[in-house]
């Protein structure tokens, strides 16, 4: 590896690192595969440990953090430009197996850092919201194109946002909505009064999910993850938000338990949450839910 210690203005603090060092378990020889590599938090831990940057392959499908994985990792890593399902999809087709994958879910603090990309409620942006900037759809397309009826339907379903009817009407009154304040303050007029969490949360959360989605993402990537696990390999998620949490609690479930054919051993009964000396030092933390697995045979009972 190259030196990973480089100062970067927009360094991503790895959220959970000793929870994920030891479910993984990191072994000398091993593979890895990390889905969401971001800017190599926890890869560059876990690949001291390995010591095998050939085995190891990362992810993202941000290109600022491929070309942060690029300068400061060796050549000898296979770092892919691509979303994590697509990633997963081809390697399942060219029958890659691994003795560690862990997907780290959710936004990176240099996405909210940087104004530009449009992901922070406090900090003025562009309505973007792309983890690939090169997508076509940004949150500009669903706040100033999709009709009222379909906003409605985002913030409900993937912001369990109680008032979305008012908050998607006055969104499209107060069309044409440019910047991420616009849209915050928008947002705030359907909650009155003062909050501790600021009333545009969930109206954000829901439009970067639908922009990226990232729950039907996750759907349908664990099970190929699951199926790359090598026996007795280790998979580590975690999540950020209860939606994104049910779905790998229910796939988990499905693949694993005390039925003949269980393909996984469950590590953690439940989520494993960071220590409140983390959250002080790293507040994405603190609503982050780390889950983790086993492989225990290859495939199931025909």
């Amino acid at each position: 590896m190259k030196n990973t210690n480089k100062n970067h203005q927009n360094q991503h603090f790895p959220v959970l690192l000793e929870e994920v060092l030891s479910y993984l378990d990191p072994k000398e020889g091993e593979s890895y595969l990390d889905c969401t590599a971001g800017y190599g938090g926890h890869a560059s831990k876990i690949l001291e440990r390995t010591l095998t940057p050939a085995k190891a392959v990362l992810v993202d499908r941000d290109q600022q953090a491929v070309d942060y994985l690029n300068d400061q990792f060796t050549s000898e890593i296979n770092i892919v430009h691509t979303d994590y399902l697509n990633a997963a999809q081809k390697l399942d087709n060219d029958n890659k197996q691994f003795d560690m994958i862990l997907v780290d879910l959710g936004v990176s603090s240099p996405h909210l850092d940087i104004a530009s990309r449009g992901f922070s409620i406090r900090t003025d942006g562009p309505l973007d919201m792309r983890m690939d900037s090169s997508q076509s759809v940004s949150a500009e397309t669903i706040v100033n194109g999709y009709d009222e009826d379909d906003i409605v339907e985002i913030l409900r379903k993937y912001g369990e946002e109680p008032k979305a009817k008012k908050i998607a009407k006055l969104i499209v009154e107060n069309r044409p909505i440019t910047t991420t304040t616009q849209l915050a303050n928008v947002a705030a007029q359907a909650w009155p009064g003062y909050s501790k969490v600021h009333p545009a949360t969930r109206t954000f959360q829901a439009i970067r999910i639908a922009v990226n989605s990232e729950l039907e993402q996750i759907q349908q990537a664990l099970p190929i993850w699951i199926n790359m696990l090598k026996p007795g390999g280790r998979i580590v998620i975690i999540s950020f938000h209860s939606l994104e949490d049910r779905i790998v609690k229910d796939i988990f479930k499905e693949y694993a338990g005390d039925h003949y054919d269980a393909l996984l051993q469950l590590l953690t009964k439940k989520p494993v949450a960071g220590s409140s000396d983390e959250i002080v030092n790293n507040p994405r933390a603190r609503s982050a839910k780390l889950r983790a697995a086993v492989k225990i045979k290859t495939k199931r009972t025909e």
